[in-house]
């Protein structure tokens, strides 16, 4: 007899993509970073495939919700564009076309009786405030922000009730700042700490702004989305988990303990202060960080990240890196989806399952991303033209063991978000890797619904498998 895994009640099945990712440039009144930097080098980009249409959802987003609920979506994660949205960027004044847009999808995810979650930044900085002040170097940037958010919160916070205020902040830092894989491909230590704490400033006075608002007096939340990648020590020795402690603050806590306890932790300051890359601050500045934490917390989890004591000497030419601190390991006879290059380690479920317990006062949170990229899908069409990704569905039912067993031992998640629910354009790699319960053909726009996008019906129906 198998065991069945029974969830929460009123568990969150659902899925979710970005504004970038999915809409399509279709009438947006400012360029992002991404548009700009395809228009400049479409050749980095997988099969030169830009932004331009992506999945389509800016046209077809009746549709798309329809076969969302078909698979048993209960909850839907995308982001407002802050380019889309927003037509005067200095004043926050929005643009017509968008708050029809935005109010259609939200509007029809709960017709499809879908809870909406709206996200407010998905790595689409409009490239104008990047050449006009430096981006997120720029607190005058962060104030921008605030204004678009309150903006979104005055237009949908009537309906929304779920809002986060980034995805991924750390990956602006790393993507843009320290490892050169997002636009505008800097490798400055200095502006990277600046930008990490200009980012965390950004989202307290946005979640200051939400509940001064009253936008929360109804039952509405708000909260950031981060990808927590578990620092794991090749071995017990004191330099090694040393190194993975280094690892875990900057990556990591870096932005969790700013969001959930209100400061930096210690160390981080310390080292930074040490080294002589602490940001700009303001006493004030700190309070609102202090004061102005999340209700809830979304984990995308792919991945963990395997660390050693730095073996190699740190090459400080190029100023400052956090690599200063540790060396990647790389784990014998790890389990690999040879597609992404990325580990697969469900267990890491529990980890931070029980981390958010012990650590940050069991706040509610939930699995915000999980999912599997492969590429060249097609090969698993049947005969009638469906893809059988069962190698996604183990994916998925061995994650979901472990994050049921840290709920099962008292850890507070009261949801599963798969990335993604149609497959999605995907920043550098475009249509390369395909993670969605459902597959476009790029030719026609077809949507085609995968077995694991039936799979998901019968877990959301029986809440569990």
């Amino acid at each position: 007899m198998t065991n069945k895994i029974e969830f929460p009640k009123n568990f969150w099945w659902g899925s979710a993509t970005s504004g970038p990712q999915s809409e399509g440039r279709f009438n947006k009144t400012h360029n992002s970073v991404f548009d700009h930097w395809y228009d400049i080098d479409p050749d980095v980009f997988f099969n030169k495939v830009g932004p331009d249409v992506a999945s389509n959802f800016y046209n077809s987003y009746k549709e798309d919700l329809e076969i969302l609920q078909e698979i048993g979506l209960n909850s839907f994660r995308t982001s407002i564009q802050w380019t889309r949205l927003i037509k005067d960027l200095e004043t926050g004044e929005p643009d017509e076309d968008a708050i029809r847009f935005y109010n259609g999808v939200i509007d029809e995810c709960i017709k499809n009786k879908m809870i909406p979650v709206m996200n407010l930044h998905h790595f689409d900085l409009p490239v104008e405030l990047f050449d006009k002040y430096g981006g997120w170097e720029s607190k005058h940037v962060v104030d921008l922000f605030v204004k678009f958010a309150e903006t979104a919160f005055k237009l949908f916070g009537d309906r929304v009730k779920y809002w986060a205020t980034f995805n991924e902040p750390m990956v602006i830092v790393e993507g843009e700042y320290l490892y050169k894989f997002h636009y505008p491909l800097l490798q400055d230590g200095k502006k990277a700490v600046q930008v990490l704490y200009n980012v965390n400033l950004a989202s307290a006075k946005v979640i200051k702004a939400y509940k001064d608002g009253g936008y929360n007096k109804d039952g509405g939340q708000i909260g950031i989305i981060l990808n927590l990648t578990p620092s794991y020590p090749r071995s017990q020795d004191a330099d090694d988990v040393k190194a993975s402690e280094f690892a875990d603050d900057f990556f990591n806590n870096s932005f969790l303990d700013t969001a959930v306890k209100g400061e930096f932790t210690k160390n981080l300051v310390s080292t930074f202060e040490k080294d002589n890359v602490i940001w700009e601050s303001t006493d004030e500045e700190l309070q609102i960080i202090k004061k102005n934490t999340i209700d809830f917390l979304g984990v995308n989890y792919y991945q963990p990240r395997r660390v050693k004591a730095k073996e190699i000497a740190f090459d400080g030419s190029n100023g400052w890196m956090p690599d200063k601190y540790f060396d990647n390991y790389d784990m014998p006879g790890k389990r690999m989806n040879p597609y992404r290059g990325w580990e697969i380690y469900p267990e890491c479920m529990y980890d931070i399952a029980m981390n958010i317990k012990n650590n940050y006062g069991n706040i509610q949170w939930y699995i915000s991303e999980n999912g599997m990229g492969v590429e060249g899908e097609e090969r698993y069409i049947n005969k009638d033209g469906v893809i059988e990704d069962d190698y996604r569905i183990d994916f998925f039912k061995e994650h979901l063991e472990f994050l049921h067993k840290g709920i099962q031992e008292g850890s507070n998640c009261f949801g599963y978000h798969s990335w993604t629910p149609i497959d999605c354009w995907s920043w550098m790699n475009a249509y390369k890797n395909r993670y969605g319960f459902v597959a476009v053909n790029l030719e026609n726009q077809k949507k085609t619904i995968k077995k694991s996008g039936r799979w998901i019906k019968e877990v959301s129906e029986n809440n569990g498998f």
